[in-house]
């Protein structure tokens, strides 16, 4: 089945297509967050304790300070006013008394700078457009920076449980025996503990982190994998073209590669799209548990942790707007598994 017919298959399912367009759109996304994403800071954790928790739409002046000793960068600082007295750059922070102004050094600034420079240079309008989080942040630039976690975790783990899956589903399936007997009792092992445990046991041994939960997600998830392939490994070793490549002498390892495990490609392909969709979950449960990505790497799961209270203070869109983004992605990836099982079904 060629990839073109199976796109004009696909093509003709609406939601399907819409869920294609998505899933590329938040790729888009992910690795463009850094140029797009409206705090630059690394891993957008610029914070103005001042605006915290600040409703979507909220805009003020931020002074920005070059050469921070914090991140060896700039840093900014909400404020209502700046003002020059007595050869002094003093300014009114956000949230303060009225009347109370706080002093700069100036010696963060190019020397010999005007007070004029400064306001047309440092002084800027900060526009959030989804509000900022509690601690300040800019909740836009943490919800498309932490796109990044969740799309390379699916990556990541599917592509470790395919590697893992198909090699052990093709061995039991094809040479049978007592290997496959071994084989489906360590599937049956595997699966009948619940995933989450499972995750949260190989994180424990590996340590909280990045690359620790990618390991440990892609770890789990290759049961279901290994079990269809080697269902279908041991319903394609009976046919004919496989019989006839074994009386031309081919060797085992060339008929799986070659003959066996091309055939296998279709189901794969729509389990694929199933893990993708379940990696997202179990990182978000991870990181909603502290066992996921750290801070300040900025996760979807993370967020609602860390805001999940606010929904019964007033300010539920903290914790929403990380939920309805893990619902859409996980929602399109599973609706893109359903569309390609349709596509791919010959019997159709």
């Amino acid at each position: 089945m060629s990839v073109g017919f199976v796109f004009s298959r696909l093509s003709k399912d609406r939601l399907g297509l819409f869920s294609v367009f998505y899933i590329v759109t938040m790729i888009t996304v992910a690795l463009s967050a850094s140029w797009i994403a409206p705090d630059n800071s690394p891993n957008a954790n610029q914070m103005h304790l001042s605006i915290h928790s600040k409703p979507p739409g909220f805009k003020t002046q931020v002074l920005i300070l070059p050469n921070s000793v914090i991140d060896h960068g700039s840093e900014e600082l909400a404020i209502d006013s700046l003002t020059w007295k007595q050869e002094k750059l003093l300014f009114h922070a956000l949230g303060t008394p009225k009347g109370y102004f706080q002093p700069i050094d100036l010696n963060r600034f190019p020397s010999e700078i005007t007070y004029q420079e400064i306001k047309e240079s440092y002084v800027q309008e900060k526009y959030f457009i989804l509000g900022t989080d509690k601690y300040g942040r800019d909740l836009l630039s943490r919800v498309l920076i932490g796109s990044r976690i969740s799309l390379s975790i699916g990556f990541i783990a599917v592509l470790i449980s395919l590697i893992v899956g198909v090699f052990i589903g093709s061995i039991g399936g094809y040479f049978g025996g007592k290997t496959d007997l071994f084989i489906v009792w360590l599937i049956n092992i595997i699966w009948s503990i619940p995933t989450l445990l499972i995750v949260i046991a190989i994180t424990l041994a590996l340590g909280k982190g990045y690359w620790q939960v990618f390991i440990a997600v892609g770890l789990t998830m290759w049961v279901e994998v290994a079990r269809v392939v080697r269902g279908q490994v041991i319903s394609i070793k009976e046919k004919t073209f496989i019989q006839a490549a074994r009386v031309l002498g081919f060797t085992n390892f060339r008929i799986l590669v070659k003959h066996i495990l091309p055939v296998v490609i279709p189901p794969l392909i729509v389990i694929s799209a199933a893990n993708f969709a379940s990696a997202i979950l179990i990182e978000s449960g991870l990181s909603f548990l502290g066992i996921g990505a750290q801070p300040p790497v900025p996760s979807w799961g993370g967020m609602i942790k860390d805001h999940f209270r606010y929904i019964l203070l007033g300010k539920p869109y903290l914790a929403l707007v990380p939920g309805l983004a893990i619902m859409s992605l996980v929602f399109a990836f599973m609706t893109l598994g359903n569309s390609l099982r349709d596509a791919l079904d010959v019997k159709n």
